[in-house]
């Protein structure tokens, strides 16, 4: 793989003809645009351990696609696309795949802030975490404690946040600081299998397994008090709670669906694609639509998914502190999608063009004063969050001009795994880690050890320098850095 370092931070794979095996025959691709990768020296080695760079290179090949490919610094290899990946397509004829979103469409994560501080809560989190764990279903197949039936579903689906706020599970600043205000609005849930709501209708409201997870985390670090300020977070020892989780089985269904009726479709259209998982069709196409139209229905219910958990999240803490929200200040920062795909506007070789942001483990980045961040963050820029392991730290920050130029105005999502869950339940034994974590005053909840040793912190890249090569390109800003002191996996 023929890959140059043409600036610091920023390497690059120049546009080559590839060659494939498509349908038992070798064909020739044809980069149409670079791609360029995000890294430091240690990250560009690690991410050359798996197929990232053979995937991003197949990426590059979409019709459609503008400017650059892009591998973030947290990238290893996914479905199709690479996990750590953005692609812009042209809105109106560029490819839509949904393999540039994922299977579990709309993962995101949110960050909660009170005014408890360390000294409030240590003695108390192993208590805490069993309320939590107890409120909250968390790991493979759980399902929520929500009873609802199939029309009010189908109510979440098409409204998102707007179904919370109406049923009491939110308040109206939640929609505020959240990313699309908690809805894409132009889902139809009537496109949505009967598969897959059957497998999301129990599942509202649960964490999932995998890396999905909700910690409670105390400040450590404040890098810029002003900005911190702006956000809540006042000093260090602070406690705050991030939430990390998707739209569950629905996703994966709506995705399965969508990949199917796609894949039909391009023998119609008569497209070809170096690899089958990158399955796509043009963006005008009524196939295209319906994946939209399904994709936002997904997001909807992955919104809605992290609210429900945040307003058991907060009817914990209430239980336990026998205080009110308002007097625990409890509210929500921020809220990210990173598996996603949105219709945005953005500078192409000097001309303002409207493109379909794949953004697939990869979180938006927005500089200050974009039309579309909350009012009360305008001059400080969209909070973007990147959150770690839990055994070590995540990261609160806000979008930086340079992301629009570099990246679509986008940074990574998290640490970026290194190996794979077998490799590392190979590698790492539960009961262990979690011994470990605890002698580092980290207390864990988990549905099984098994969990613990899949997402043991040795089997992902540092979030150190995952972010610091964000800061350092100008795409972000770190604020605040945060470590878990409890924590609850899928």
């Amino acid at each position: 793989m023929n890959v140059n370092k043409i600036d610091e931070n920023i390497y690059e794979i120049p546009q080559k003809t590839l060659m494939a095996r498509v349908e038992g025959k070798i064909a020739k691709f044809q980069m149409k645009v670079p791609v360029h990768i995000y890294a430091n020296d240690y990250i560009l080695e690690k991410i050359k351990n798996d197929r990232t760079l053979d995937q991003i290179s197949n990426v590059a090949c979409l019709p459609g696609i503008q400017k650059h490919a892009i591998v973030l610094s947290d990238a290893h290899q996914g479905y199709g696309f690479c996990i750590g990946g953005v692609a812009g397509t042209d809105a109106y004829s560029g490819m839509i795949s949904p393999g540039g979103v994922g299977y579990d469409i709309n993962c995101g994560v949110r960050i909660l802030r009170t005014n408890l501080h360390l000294k409030d809560i240590e003695s108390s989190i192993p208590n805490l975490l069993d309320t939590i764990f107890k409120n909250i279903p968390s790991g493979l197949g759980s399902k929520g404690k929500l009873s609802i039936n199939s029309s009010e579903l189908d109510d979440v689906l098409d409204n998102g946040l707007n179904w919370a706020l109406d049923n009491d599970y939110a308040i109206k600043e939640d929609l505020e600081h959240c990313e699309e205000n908690g809805v894409l609005k132009n889902a139809d849930s009537k496109l949505v299998s009967q598969k897959a709501k059957q497998r999301g209708i129990k599942q509202l409201g649960s964490l999932g397994s995998g890396n999905h997870f909700l910690e409670i985390q105390k400040v450590d670090e404040i890098y810029n008090e002003s900005v911190a300020k702006k956000l809540g977070i006042i000093d260090k020892d602070q406690i705050a709670i991030m939430v990390h989780t998707g739209s569950r089985a629905l996703g994966h269904q709506v995705c399965t669906d969508s990949l199917r009726n796609i894949e039909q479709a391009m023998r119609k259209y008569k497209i070809k694609v170096p690899d089958r998982e990158l399955a796509c069709v043009p963006a005008d196409t009524p196939e295209a639509m319906q994946y939209l139209k399904n994709m936002a229905c997904a997001a909807n219910f992955g919104f809605t998914n992290r609210q429900l958990i945040t307003h058991w999240l907060r009817e914990s803490f209430q239980k336990h502190f026998k205080r009110s929200l308002d007097d625990l200040d409890f509210k929500l920062i921020y809220g990210v999608c990173h598996n996603i795909l949105k219709i945005e506007e953005h500078d192409v070789d000097g001309k303002k063009m409207k493109l379909n942001v794949h953004r697939k483990g990869a979180t938006r980045a927005f500089p200050p004063e974009h039309p579309d961040i909350p009012r009360d963050y305008k001059s400080i820029g969209q909070p973007a969050l990147i959150p770690g392991t839990m055994g070590t730290a995540s990261y609160l920050c806000v979008g930086r001009k340079k992301a629009m130029d570099l990246s679509f105005g986008s940074t990574a999502h998290g640490s970026g795994r290194l190996m794979s869950r077998s490799k590392a339940t190979k590698q790492y034994w539960g009961a262990k880690i979690k011994e470990d974590l605890r002698k580092k005053g980290i207390t864990v909840r988990a549905a099984s050890p098994k969990i613990i040793a899949e997402e043991a912190p040795g089997a992902y890249k540092d979030i150190d320098q995952v972010v610091q090569v964000s800061q350092d390109l100008g795409i972000v800003e770190k604020i605040v850095r945060l470590v878990p002191i409890g924590v609850v996996k899928g």
